[in-house]
């Protein structure tokens, strides 16, 4: 058995339809609210057992865990979370889980954090990330922390985003800084593959990886590629990163989400890189290539109205 956490986010939804494919056996922990709207068919062949709570209460944390040889730990506050959201899924939901394990003699304990992560950052996101870290390692349970870079898909918070904001002003797109941070994106099918082969990769035991995409590219390239993609052609024009946050700052005053967050800028603030052959030495496969793995998917998409609907998308209420 199986335990997802964050069954329900992006990574969460396509692992568990992966892993119910492979007939794995799986059990995740949900709130009541994210039981309205599972995004799988709870009456298929392998769907997961439900235990109702959430990592910040102890009890359902044990319910959780007892019976589990492994967890998948996904619960995070990546896009949409201020300070307190990430210390209370990120550091306090991560110590309940990690004690709930250890109690119940979890085998071990796999994690996606951060190209970047560090308990000394300067940047939020990647501190609070690297004190997950230090939680897992030190917590008596084995563990796997999968650093990755920038996860991409139809349905992320970045990519689309970015299309979004494109689609929104017809004239200029907003750039942090000259662009010229290094990234590493991965495609989410590529990540989730990652995370379904660490299940046998004994290797992996007490190990942290560092894995992206098959490239990199900096940001203003990036931009350009969804730009060429989507036939969305606009001005670049680049402004401080400082600028943009107090941008962002006053968006969230106005709606319930802005597209560009903080924690997209702590991401772009430095370059963000793994090792390019890291997919393959570590999991056997070749992960897909950025422009071509857009072309699948990006042009088709309604940028205006999912721009929109993610602007007015009450962020989610942690229990």
């Amino acid at each position: 058995m199986i335990l997802v956490t964050g069954a329900t986010g992006l990574v969460g939804r396509h692992l568990i339809r992966r892993l119910m494919r492979a007939a794995v056996p799986l059990r995740c922990l949900l709130t009541e609210r994210q039981l309205r709207r599972l995004p799988w068919d709870a009456a298929a062949p392998y769907a997961p057992e439900i235990v109702v709570g959430s990592l910040q209460d102890d009890e359902a944390s044990f319910r959780a865990v007892t019976g589990c040889h492994a967890v998948i730990h996904l619960s995070n506050a990546f896009w949409w979370g201020g300070q307190r959201d990430l210390d209370r899924l990120e550091r306090v939901g991560t110590a309940n889980l990690a004690t709930a394990a250890r109690a119940s003699r979890v085998g071990r304990i796999i994690t996606v954090s951060q190209l970047g992560a560090s308990p000394s950052s300067a940047y939020s996101l990647h501190r609070v990330k690297g004190q997950m870290e230090s939680l897992l390692r030190n917590s008596g349970v084995a563990y796997t922390i999968i650093r990755s870079g920038i996860v991409y898909g139809p349905e992320d918070a970045f990519i689309n985003h970015i299309a979004g904001m494109l689609r929104l002003n017809p004239l200029f797109f907003f750039m942090p800084g000259r662009g010229e941070a290094v990234l590493h994106p991965i495609y989410i099918d590529d990540l989730v593959e990652a995370l379904y082969r660490s299940l046998s990769r004994v290797r992996l035991v007490d190990a942290t990886v560092e894995i992206g995409g098959a490239e990199y590219m900096s940001l203003l390239d990036l931009i350009r590629t969804v730009m060429r993609v989507t036939g969305m052609r606009r001005a670049i024009v680049p402004l401080p990163p400082y600028l943009l946050r107090a941008t962002a700052g006053f968006y969230s005053l106005l709606l319930p989400r802005a597209l560009m967050t903080s924690q997209w800028l702590d991401i772009l603030a430095a370059n963000r890189a793994a090792p390019l052959s890291a997919v393959f030495d570590y999991f056997g496969f070749l992960p897909r290539r950025f422009e071509e793995t857009l072309l699948d998917y990006l042009p088709q998409q309604r940028h205006l109205g999912a721009a929109l609907r993610a602007s007015f998308r009450r962020p989610p209420r942690i229990d």
